[in-house]
């Protein structure tokens, strides 16, 4: 976090120091959804209490403030972008990052050229809504089965049915991925 806002002198992995006299021109910030995305609820209470959650609400919202006049966050729906979660378990956090805070766009993998869903959220500041390259939802292959504890028919596109099959570990870096079509996008239309 001593990067986020310039102003800075830091060492590569490589070994280059690098120094940093102003701030940066643009932010484009990934951070771990582990500890923020509504998939982890289950969890919720376990990380409130070992405190996994507030570091992951704190490290969102210092990129979200940063003093920097382009940002774009990219993560899943969860936590941060509305309802009264943060409000009733965070409250101190609310009132010093001003949250929650809405997504300003909502994207697909599948508007970038992969035949894939994954809804992604992005948080932009003085950065444009980010244009797909499709428009049209193609054909997406989803594979269905019937679910053992509840007896209902589940749904799921197939390379997220596919990513679920994974070890755990590979499984939540599998999904991760921020895919190449969009990466190209936001260095095209942004860069």
């Amino acid at each position: 976090m001593p990067l986020i806002n310039g102003n800075c002198k830091f060492t590569t992995e490589d070994g280059t120091t690098h120094i940093i006299t102003k701030r940066w021109d643009m932010i484009i910030a990934f951070p771990p959804c582990t500890h923020l995305t509504t998939t982890g609820a289950r969890v919720f209470e376990r990380k409130r209490a070992d405190g996994t959650q507030r570091e992951g609400i704190e490290f969102f919202a210092k990129i979200l403030n940063a003093d920097c006049d382009k940002i774009c966050i990219e993560n899943p729906v969860g936590i941060i972008s509305g309802g009264d979660y943060i409000k009733k378990w965070f409250p101190d956090l609310c009132k010093q990052y001003n949250l929650p805070r809405q997504y300003a766009q909502i994207i697909h993998p599948w508007m970038f050229g992969a035949n894939y869903t994954k809804r992604t959220c992005l948080w932009l500041k003085g950065l444009p809504l980010l244009i797909p390259e499709i428009e049209k939802e193609p054909e997406i292959e989803w594979v269905e089965w019937i679910d053992k504890k509840t007896g209902k028919t589940k749904r799921q596109n197939k390379w997220y049915y596919e990513c679920s099959c994974l070890p755990t570990k590979d499984r939540a870096k599998a999904r991760s991925k921020t895919y190449p079509g969009i990466a190209k996008a936001m260095a095209e239309q942004w860069g």
